[in-house]
This record gives structure tokens, sequence and C-alpha cells, in this order.
């Protein structure tokens, strides 16, 4: 079950008497996006215009993961960043949908009446024009603005956002799958990061002069394995400079899915923080040398040129 603070509220209960009444952006919203952002900044507008609260809704886990259950991993946030970046939109809360069996059976006009209305007491929704929902994904912005009028809902819809294309979750995760971080970060307005625990590790990178923090990917798309340019967030608002690999470790056996950012002129003990860390440019692909000298005769050049990448474009996470 998940569980529900003051901005974050659990799909299964009722929300808080103060949050009834609420304008509801609907969608996945994973990655949030330009295009998730349009839809989202609707709903903030149209709340405040009415003096309503502004809630974003989410699916967790995705609706891919429970049809499709040996799909890769996909996502492009976690529930936290997405919460933080609701919030920081304008939102007074984030709902969460546990998307399982009884949510997948549900019908669009019930998910409209004893959800939206009866639960949440939703006063409007926000979709996007090709959002869908409920049994079938036959639910559709006609059915909401229909259905949704007979019992007091209002619904609108916000056209695609496009830049010659629609931007799209899907597009981001191509890009990042090309190796193109910069692309991604284009299409989200902000880089991809990786949020996780810093994990105990084999220590292959102090022994080389470049200690690393050690990541697990989790449920994150896997974006093209090399060697990037990073930033570091820490829990205490600083913001690092990097170099990081992720893949495999190609050099060490055995073979280890990892993301292994190395902070520059850095230290200190980071085992057990949460860190976030965001990908701004792809270096090389994953290699595996001839010595560990080779290697660290690369990792120099590595962090030399991801210091001039960084340093030129003034970046911060």
């Amino acid at each position: 079950m998940i569980t529900a603070s003051a901005t974050r509220l659990d799909g299964n209960q009722p929300v808080p008497e103060a949050l009834r009444g609420a304008i509801i952006a609907l969608g996945n919203f994973d990655g949030f996006h330009a295009g998730h952002q349009a839809v989202a900044g609707e709903a903030i507008k149209w709340a405040k215009a009415e003096g309503r609260p502004a809630i974003i809704a989410t699916f967790d886990p995705h609706p891919v993961r429970f049809f499709k259950p040996d799909t890769p991993p996909f996502r492009l946030t976690t529930l936290d960043q997405r919460e933080r970046l609701f919030l920081e939109a304008g939102a007074d809360a984030m709902l969460v949908f546990s998307f399982g069996k009884e949510l997948a059976s549900t019908t669009a006009e019930d998910f409209i009446t004893e959800l939206l209305i009866a639960r949440f007491g939703a006063a409007g929704v926000v979709t996007g024009e090709d959002f869908s929902f409920g049994k079938g994904a036959k639910g559709n912005i006609t059915i909401l603005r229909e259905h949704g009028a007979g019992h007091g809902l209002q619904a609108r819809a916000v056209s695609p956002v496009e830049d010659g294309e629609i931007i799209s979750s899907s597009r981001i995760r191509e890009a990042l799958q090309a190796g193109d971080p910069q692309e991604a970060a284009r299409l989200m307005t902000r880089p991809f990061a990786i949020q996780a625990e810093v994990q105990h590790g084999d220590k292959n990178g102090r022994k080389l002069g470049y200690p690393t923090a050690n990541l697990d990917m989790g449920h994150y798309l896997r974006p093209k394995y090399g060697v990037y340019a990073i930033t570091g967030a820490l829990p205490d608002g600083r913001v690092l400079q990097g170099a990081a690999n992720l893949g495999i470790r190609p050099q060490f056996d055995p073979p280890k899915e990892l993301l292994e950012p190395h902070f520059f002129d850095f230290n200190e003990d980071l085992y057990g923080q949460t860190i976030e860390v965001a990908l701004h440019h792809f270096l090389r692909p994953e290699a595996k040398f001839d010595d560990l000298d080779a290697l660290m005769a690369q990792m120099a050049k590595d962090c030399d040129k991801a210091r001039e990448l960084l340093a030129s474009a003034a970046i911060r996470a």
C-alpha cells in the first residue's frame, strides 16, 4: 500500500477534506516532460482561477508493468522525483493510483463516478487529448466530458506539445538509449537523473585513484552504456560535477550493472545517502582495456573532457 502524506495521496483512499473540490491533472506523467507540464500547467491555472486545490495524479506501477510484466525497465522518474517535480510546478499534492487487477477492471464510467467524483471529490479534470483510462482503455476525453457533466465534473483536454514531432516519453527513451542525453534534456526541460541510495561496492575506483559512489539502476530505463559527464545533487543541497560509468564494468569480474559516479575534488563518505545523478554528456561507450594502466589513462582523459564540457556550459543539476 502506498503511504499517504500531506502531499502524497493514496489513490485507494479518500482525499483529505481540504483537498476535495480539486482540479486534477490525470496521466502517467513519467518523465514529466514538456507535454506533461502543459497538462499540469492547465490544471494548476484552472485551480488558481477558481481558488481550488490542484492535484497531479500518476500511476505506480506503470500500467505497462501490469499488462506486460516482462517488459525491460523503462521508468524515467521515481515517485519521489515526480512528487518533487509536481510540487515545484505548483501542485498542492500528488495522487498515486496503485495500478493492479482492481483498477485494470474498473470501467471508464466507474472510474469517473466512483473514484474521481465520490472518492476524491474532484471538480475538474485535465488530461492530454490522447489519454485513455478504464477497462480496456475505453475511457477518453469525450467520455470524461459527457459522463462527468451529468455528475458535475468538468473536463478539459490539452493538445500535444510539438517541436516538429509530438514530445513524448518514447522519444526521450529513444534519445537516452542512443546516447543523446542532451536531446532527452531538451524534451524533458531538465537532464535525465537517477536517484538512488549509495551502496558499498568493490572499491575498484578507489584503488585506481577515482573513488565512486555505486548506484543501482532499479526500475529506471537503461540509457546507452558508457561514460558520461554528470552532476550529482547531495541531500544537503550541494551540487557536484564529475564523470560516471554506466554499465557492467567490462574491466572487472563478475560483470555487475551499476551507475558509478566519480565526483571531482570530493572525498566524503556518501554510503547510505540518497543522491541524484544527472546525465549531461555522453563521452564514450564502455570498453575493456589491455590493462589497468590503460584504463587509468583513459579515465584521466574522461575526467578532463567532462570538466571541460561541464565548465563550458556552466551546468548545474
